[in-house]
């Protein structure tokens, strides 16, 4: 296996928002690299810590770097999507936990490593799946999906100004045969778009692989399930610390802990027990946390990160 290199965004302000306890019960969503696991790590002495990724690559290296936590029975990976957040823990006799960070997203390495598909970079097979187990691909939506379909996830997933367009240009091209590799589709969108567009606003192939990435994944689902689930298993004083990258993710994350920190609206003159009525939980971030300029700096892909927290009382 190659070097697994992955610069960890936010890594102290998401750790910090989580105020480890050393005997506490923590899980790390999203292992990646394992730079989040690491620095929870080094903050417990006999707490525990459950780590998820669905990405075979991720669970084989972090086996290696943390063999020693892993015998010692202070880390425990788990190979599965964290939608199966609730279940997976509790078969392993875990009903609540103190602390669940997430950092959402393609990891550094998935980008990298030209053969997964996720990068308009490198020419290779469309594929994008993080869990390598699975059947679904971005090359079977692109050959496959009806245009309906297309154009849903390219406007919903990437936002893209010219979804009709390119759904259109792939639907041509590939009823000359099948659209295989990456650079392929890359040739395609710009194809689709207007020469003026092209030439502004980062790669052209920039969001309609975002949109592509998040339907194979089904990325914001898995989100949305795990995180009502990582909501529900936060024992008191429990935080939950999440890192997202694009605007989609973010509004979700934000949406969901703005329900669950809004007490409910009672008819006026109703008479009530002080803090009868109060939410169940606080927000640990009014405004979203960002990262240093000098961060930014020596990491462009941390620029879009926003982390935010929440905290049960």
């Amino acid at each position: 296996m190659s070097e697994f290199e992955h610069v960890t965004v936010l890594l102290h302000e998401a750790v910090a928002l989580l105020d480890i306890k050393p005997d506490g019960l923590y899980v790390d969503a999203t292992l990646g690299g394992g730079g989040h696991t690491g620095e929870i790590l080094k903050q417990l002495t006999t707490g525990t810590l459950y780590s998820f990724d669905q990405d075979d690559t991720a669970i084989q290296y972090n086996t290696k770097q943390y063999a020693d936590e892993i015998a010692a029975g202070k880390l425990v990976l788990i190979h599965q999507n964290f939608r199966t957040l609730k279940s997976a823990l509790a078969e392993r006799g875990v009903t609540a936990v103190d602390g669940i960070v997430y950092d959402l997203g393609v990891s550094s390495v998935q980008f990298d490593d030209g053969q997964r598909g996720f990068s308009y970079n490198y020419d290779a097979e469309l594929d994008m799946r993080m869990d390598q187990r699975q059947t679904l691909t971005a090359k079977t939506i692109v050959n496959d999906w009806p245009f309906n379909d297309l154009l849903r996830i390219l406007s919903r997933y990437g936002e893209d100004r010219f979804p009709k367009q390119i759904a259109r240009k792939i639907e041509q091209h590939r009823e000359n045969g099948p659209i295989n590799t990456t650079f392929e589709l890359v040739d395609i969108i710009k194809e689709a778009i207007p020469a003026p567009a092209r030439r502004k606003g980062g790669h052209p192939a920039k969001r309609t692989f975002q949109a592509l990435r998040i339907a194979v994944n089904d990325e914001l689902g898995a989100l949305e399930d795990s995180l009502t689930q990582a909501i529900d298993l936060l024992a008191p004083d429990g935080r939950i610390s999440v890192i997202t990258f694009q605007s989609l993710e973010d509004r979700l994350v934000k949406q969901m802990f703005r329900e669950k920190t809004t007490a409910p609206e009672l008819p006026a003159g109703l008479p009530v027990l002080p803090g009868q009525f109060e939410a169940d939980y606080t927000l640990l971030t009014r405004k979203p946390i960002l990262p240093s300029q000098d961060e930014m700096a020596d990491n462009h892909r941390s620029e879009s990160a926003k982390l935010r927290g929440i905290a049960r009382q």
